[in-house]
């Protein structure tokens, strides 16, 4: 196995009686696609904001390059090379692809948006955002208003300005959400083009995708990872078919294989 980047031991997190996160161990190694997914109400959320450091644990461990960066904040973890796209997009709609992404590079700079007017023009800003924007493939939409861009697009953007600041761990958080089945093939073949020189953990609901791009696979149900391995290996775990896809669909699949009928 390549370097670990990021090693997570006995996660935990608790909300009153609810176990969100019970225990979770897993390794990602530098220039992995590592993708993580299970049923809603998993505690997928949970786990990517105690990665961030938007949600304190209550036990183990998180350790980025081999530095303990459990209590760090935010702030702190985005300096050393995390970066995360959101689930729900929060761009500045009236403002162009490029002045988002521009912006984006100004905060990780630290200055202030008080002087974002003088500083749109600012080639060190402007740069680094219109090289992020190409490896989005959003070159063509770089002067558009983010309100012109479609849903895809906008996806397409956050992880753009997640990349300005030029990220070692790049956590994306549902990208294909909402969008339809040509949008996320888009999206798809972008994050396969940016495979191996970047490491990404994936939380996504969309299987194909998954099954697609990643190089492993953690499934999360209950707060509890029940399997780790590559895709192959998730498609055929007995407990994951079971815990995952339902008890109905695997079984389903048992009496089929037992009859010798195909698939469907």
């Amino acid at each position: 196995m390549a370097d670990v980047l990021l090693e997570v031991e006995a996660l935990t997190k608790r909300f009153g009686g609810v176990t969100a996160s019970d225990a979770i161990s897993f390794a990602v190694p530098t220039g992995e696609l590592h993708a993580i997914i299970g049923p809603n109400g998993a505690g997928k959320t949970t786990l990517i904001g105690q990665l961030t450091g938007e949600i304190a644990p209550d036990g183990g461990r998180i350790v980025f390059d081999r530095r303990d960066i459990t209590m760090l904040p935010v702030y702190r973890r985005s300096q050393l090379g995390l970066a995360r796209s959101f689930q729900i997009t929060s761009l500045f709609a009236d403002l162009t692809a490029r002045d988002n992404a521009a912006l984006a590079v100004q905060a990780h700079a630290g200055h202030s948006f008080r002087f974002w007017r003088d500083a749109r023009s600012e080639p060190a800003l402007r740069r680094p955002a219109q090289a992020a924007l190409e490896r989005l493939g959003l070159a063509a939409r770089a002067d558009m208003l983010v309100a012109d861009l479609s849903h895809g697009e906008r996806r397409q953007l956050e992880i753009a300005m997640a990349l300005v600041t030029e990220p070692r761990l790049l956590l994306l958080d549902e990208p294909m959400a909402g969008m339809g089945p040509d949008e996320s093939s888009r999206l798809v073949e972008t994050l396969r083009r940016l495979k191996g020189g970047l490491t990404i953990i994936l939380i996504e609901h969309d299987l194909d995708a998954v099954f697609a791009l990643a190089d492993r696979i953690s499934v999360l149900v209950y707060g509890r990872i029940i399997a780790t391995g590559d895709a192959a290996a998730i498609k055929s775990d007995p407990a994951v078919r079971q815990a995952y896809l339902g008890e109905q669909a695997y079984l389903g699949e048992q009496e089929r294989a037992a009859q010798g009928t195909p698939h469907g």
